[in-house]
């Protein structure tokens, strides 16, 4: 539990950090977006596809750090299930 609640307080200044990053591009892009609403501009739809792109690794890292928190580091659970996995195949 001790581990649990370490990374916790490890990993949630970066999960502010990441909700921050995507409300700014949030903003960004709901701008974009009503001036397109106005009229075509390529170099706007240009910007509005790299937030769309910037928003979609930001919500991926997002989740990947809030599954650390929930569940611990990737490798760990790995190592974890494949000792269940041994026991039980030891047991049968």
């Amino acid at each position: 539990m001790a581990g649990r609640l370490d990374a916790f307080f490890e990993l949630m200044p970066r999960l502010l950090e990441i909700k921050r990053e995507i409300q700014r591009l949030s903003d960004e892009r709901r701008e974009i977006l009503h001036a397109l609403s106005e009229g075509h501009d390529s170099a706007l739809v240009g910007q509005r596809q790299e937030i769309d792109e910037q928003l979609a690794e930001l919500w991926d890292e997002y989740r990947a750090e809030r599954a650390r928190v929930r569940f611990g580091e990737r490798e760990l659970i790995i190592a974890r299930a494949r000792h269940e996995e041994r026991l039980e195949r030891a047991a049968a």
